[in-house]
Order: C-alpha cells, then sequence, then structure tokens
C-alpha cells in the first residue's frame, strides 16, 4: 500500500467561530465597505429625522412670523433645545443627504458603467468620503456663521 502524499506547503487555517470580542476589533474594514455602512446609517439618518426636515420646511414658508419662529430657533432655541443642538442636529442631516446623494451616484456609475473592480471600488469610495465631509465642512461652517 502507498501512503498518501502530504502536501507540501501548510493548509491554511479553517475558522468556523468568529468571535467577536477577539476578532472583530481588529479587522480593518476597507473604504468602500464604510462608504456602504454609511450609505445605510445617513439613510437611516434620514428617515428618522423626516419630522424634523417637515417642521423645518413647514416653518419656513407658512408665514413671515413663522419665519421669523424658525430663525430664532437656530439662534436661541426651542424650549429646552439650544440653538447650536438644532444646528448640530441640522448639520447631522447636511452631511447624511450630502453622503447619501454621493454614494448613490457612485452605485449608479457603477451600475451604468460596470466599473466593478477592487481599485475603482476603494478610489471612488475615497473620493465619496472625502467629497461628503469636505462639503458637509464648508457647509457646517456657513452654518454656523464661521463666514
Amino acid at each position: 500500500m502507498s501512503e498518501l502524499a502530504t502536501p507540501s506547503r501548510p493548509q491554511r487555517p479553517e475558522f468556523r467561530n468568529i468571535h467577536a470580542l477577539k476578532d472583530l476589533p481588529s479587522y480593518r474594514l476597507p473604504p468602500a465597505g464604510w462608504v456602504s455602512i454609511l450609505h445605510r446609517v445617513s439613510g437611516a439618518l434620514m428617515f428618522l429625522l423626516l419630522p424634523f426636515i417637515i417642521w423645518m420646511f413647514d416653518t419656513s414658508l407658512t408665514s413671515e412670523y413663522s419665519f421669523a419662529r424658525f430663525s430664532a430657533a437656530f439662534g436661541v432655541g426651542i424650549g429646552f433645545v439650544p440653538g447650536w443642538f438644532i444646528k448640530l442636529v441640522a448639520l447631522a442631516l447636511i452631511w447624511a443627504y450630502l453622503h447619501h446623494l454621493i454614494a448613490g451616484l457612485r452605485h449608479l456609475w457603477m451600475d451604468a458603467t460596470h466599473a466593478v473592480s477592487k481599485a475603482f471600488g476603494r478610489n471612488s469610495a475615497i473620493v465619496t468620503l472625502a467629497l461628503s465631509l469636505g462639503l458637509t465642512v464648508v457647509l457646517g461652517a456657513k452654518l454656523f456663521s464661521l463666514y
């Protein structure tokens, strides 16, 4: 009888269980993964803050008095909620909209051109993150009256 040949190189380790506390903190998510997760987070944020969006739209357009109340809400606040917190919520909405829009355009571009490669996914994800964060900083500076 002949012996079975053993492979010359060691076999790859086989992982059956993922230890969440040990393995997940050391895992490095690629930029495309971050964009995908943040795309979902931004969509959920816009959905959850929809009543605030409707309130802002309604209050800003109803009358001159309601517009003055709307403007004052961002300055001094409403009730126990300070104005800076309302600005932060508006800034979160600005980021959510910009990120969701840019990431959605990225996905449409990949679908339309079939440009699905590792290099394109990485580069377009970095551009998406940079554009959404950069535009958020610029609009946030305007929101907080820095220019």
